[in-house]
């Protein structure tokens, strides 16, 4: 869910139906003026309504009411069909082909309006749309025709059960169709051999599967038919193991066991970009942090948790909403204190990123008007981000040789550990 990486997923979305990419795209200067009510002051371009929905969603998790203008700024980017795109600057212009509407940014703003309330005839709209761009093996890509990979079907599913549908009901072609749980299963590995019980982001033109711990996370949530907000379940007290079987909640659990063990050497997730040394992933372990609380296997993650807590100061500042919503949802997935988060109140730096709330609860002070970023000391151990700016720029280089369905929240299609 890191901002910067799914400026690279739009990016890379954008090259495939062949429009232009400018290399002026690289930088994180804001292309537009900030709307009133948005969150952040990052260039909304690629992650506008992601940002927006959950740090909206992120809020009410933790009994935040945001202000209305917040709520009318997601609900007037939608089209008149239903879909979202990742931004549209002048929301008053209606969608037209131009536009490029995607299920990610779509179906986190149905999970956002749904746990707020009030906004049936939105929801059930976006979900209408997102239900007539289903493919055939049951999934969705990040755009509509994509290929389906892991994240985008998670982050659908998540919408459909936000509204009360039932996932394993929603087929492509009425009664004999594949369901989105049909799609999952197709990613996920076999026990044996390498990555066993991890899920891919996609096949590869061969149709090899290769384990992705970030495609993991998500389809573990997803396959337990949860949102984007996960569920914090009661932790099993045993350990788990992968099992061969073809139904999704063993293959969540097996996704677990990935997870597990993908997290014990060094209690967090790493990226590794071409020619770079491997990174910590503070986005990606949140998630797995968030995947594992919701398989009921929350004492596995207490080290990640407690590792986030020390070294994710300096990447959420620069991730801005959407870095602190995710952190906000994973700690309270994990039963973590959202105020006193390795010293810093999570609440109240995501509330100062956007519009001041119409409430807050009352041990969490309420911030400012909208200030932006959040001043706060940086610490001195998370030196590892090289930048917002060095992001983005990579983003644009990583374009020529990605799909169309790049995925969930820009995540790096990628092997993880």
């Amino acid at each position: 869910m890191n901002v910067v990486r799914r400026s690279a997923a739009v990016l890379a979305a954008t090259a495939v139906i062949g429009a232009a990419t400018p290399a002026v795209a690289a930088s994180p200067s804001p292309s537009v003026a900030i709307p009133d009510g948005l969150y952040g002051t990052a260039d909304p371009k690629y992650d506008g309504v992601w940002r927006q929905s959950l740090a909206l969603l992120a809020q009410d998790t933790v009994g935040v009411k945001p202000a209305a203008k917040a709520v009318d700024w997601l609900l007037g980017q939608q089209c008149a069909n239903g879909a979202y795109a990742a931004f549209r600057p002048d929301a008053a212009k209606a969608c037209d082909a131009k536009v490029m509407v995607d299920t990610n940014s779509t179906a986190a703003a149905v999970q956002a309006l749904v746990a707020l309330g009030g906004h049936d005839t939105e929801t059930g709209k976006a979900v209408g749309w997102l239900k007539s761009v289903q493919n055939e093996d049951g999934g969705w890509g990040y755009s509509p025709g994509g290929a389906s990979d892991a994240n985008s079907t998670s982050v659908v599913i998540g919408a459909l059960t936000a509204v009360g549908e039932q996932p394993a009901q929603v087929v492509k072609g009425g009664k004999g169709g594949k369901s989105p749980y049909d799609a999952l299963l197709t990613f996920a590995l076999p026990c044996d051999g390498g990555g066993a019980g991890a899920f891919a982001f996609q096949p590869d033109k061969k149709g090899t599967l290769a384990a992705n711990a970030d495609a993991t996370a998500a389809a573990v949530v997803g396959a337990l038919g949860k949102g984007l907000a996960g569920d914090a379940v009661k932790p099993a007290g045993t350990a788990v193991t992968c099992k061969g079987a073809d139904d999704r909640e063993q293959a969540a659990r097996n996704g677990a066991a990935y997870l597990v063990t993908a997290l014990a050497k060094d209690k967090h997730l790493t990226s590794t970009l071409p020619g770079a040394k491997p990174q910590p992933d503070h986005g990606n372990t949140a998630d797995a942090v968030l995947a594992l609380a919701t398989a009921g296997q929350g004492d596995k993650a207490a080290d990640a948790m407690r590792w986030l807590e020390g070294n994710s100061r300096t990447w959420a500042k620069q991730g801005g909403p959407a870095a602190y919503a995710q952190l906000v949802l994973a700690a309270h997935a994990e039963s973590a204190d959202v105020r006193d988060f390795g010293g810093q109140d999570l609440v109240s730096l995501l509330n100062a990123t956007g519009p001041k709330p119409a409430s807050v609860p009352a041990s969490a002070p309420a911030p400012a008007e909208h200030s932006g970023q959040a001043d706060h000391k940086d610490d001195s151990d998370d030196s590892s981000d090289s930048g917002v700016s060095v992001w983005w720029i990579v983003g644009v280089g990583l374009v020529g040789g990605i799909g169309v369905g790049f995925l969930l929240s820009g995540r790096n299609k990628r092997r993880q550990p």
